[in-house]
């Protein structure tokens, strides 16, 4: 029997390999019991975008392997998407993936951060933020901030 954290990583690993390429990337497996039933939660994303029909390969995939490998002893469900537009950024390669897009930026330290994300490189990112004093017109800056200084960054909609 696994502990939980080695059941994750088992089947983080084993999401990664049922991936249909190198495009595609596991945000997120969590593992909650409910009841007498176990719900896996896999999130994954692609550079490109995900698909549900990859969302419903990688499912079957992954649970023939669970099958097979009589990994999840009680009866458990399985649900594979992608992170919604509210879902926080999780890693380097989703920030990039949002490059030009609006963030809202919230950092360990309480402050929150509005702006354009321009660059990701080497563990931070580099927003453009538009500062407003009164009765001035509204100046731009570019603010860096290191990926562990953040507690979470939500890319902000707008419907134009």
């Amino acid at each position: 029997m696994h502990t939980m954290s080695e059941l994750r990583e088992v089947l983080e690993e084993m999401v990664s390999g049922h991936l249909p390429d190198q495009g595609h990337f596991v945000v997120e497996v969590k593992i909650s019991p409910q009841g007498d039933q176990t719900l896996l939660s896999i999130l994954i994303d692609a550079d490109q975008g995900v698909t549900i029909d990859t969302c419903a390969k990688v499912s079957r995939a992954v649970s023939n392997e669970i099958e097979d490998k009589n990994l999840i002893e009680n009866a458990y469900r399985i649900e594979v998407s992608s992170p919604g537009v509210d879902y926080p950024l999780a890693s380097e390669r989703q920030y990039i993936k949002n490059i030009g897009r609006e963030l809202k930026v919230l950092l360990q330290d309480g402050k929150e951060v509005k702006g354009k994300l321009l660059t990701v490189a080497d563990g931070s990112i580099t927003l453009q933020v538009k500062k407003k004093e009164k009765g001035k017109k509204a100046t731009e800056e570019e603010t860096s901030h290191a990926l562990e200084d953040i507690k979470k960054s939500i890319v902000q909609v707008s419907f134009k």
